[in-house]
């Protein structure tokens, strides 16, 4: 009773699967390579800012530069964006068991990218990468820290 089917899987299917591979395997390694990049890149020294951050009860969040004045401050109710990004650094604070006395750093990398790196835990946030009005958010916060004496 010997009956044999013979499958053939057709060869473009073959051929956009070894594509879909390569692809994602290029982008795979063009994310790795962009994110060593812009973690390994020095701050290019001016502007440059180590920020704390202070979660006020009454809603409000405020950043005060090393010296220890109060450089900006989110009101309550507004800036969702620099809220939802202090939310994922603290949160990653949280899970390495670092607590809030080391500051930030908010810098200008020398490619012009506006970066806020937590030194405590190595999470870096690309700020540009959500677009312009909300890089724009911490564009004011590192400028407000430079019109400090």
């Amino acid at each position: 009773m010997g009956h044999h089917h013979e499958q053939h899987v057709p060869r473009w299917v073959i051929a956009a699967a070894a594509l879909m591979m390569i692809a994602t395997i290029g982008l795979a390694a063009l994310g790795r390579a962009r994110a060593t990049s812009s973690s390994d890149a020095a701050p290019s020294g001016e502007p440059y800012a180590e920020l704390h951050v202070e979660d006020r009860e009454n809603g409000e969040v405020a950043f005060f530069n090393a010296a220890g004045d109060e450089v900006w401050v989110v009101p309550q109710e507004s800036g969702g964006f620099v809220r939802g990004v202090l939310r994922g650094v603290f949160r990653t604070r949280r899970l390495e068991s670092v607590g809030p006395e080391q500051p930030l750093r908010l810098f200008e990398r020398t490619d012009g990218e506006l970066v806020l790196r937590d030194p405590a835990t190595g999470h870096t946030v690309e700020l540009r990468s959500f677009g312009q009005t909300n890089y724009e958010s911490f564009a004011a916060i590192l400028a407000a820290t430079e019109a400090r004496p």
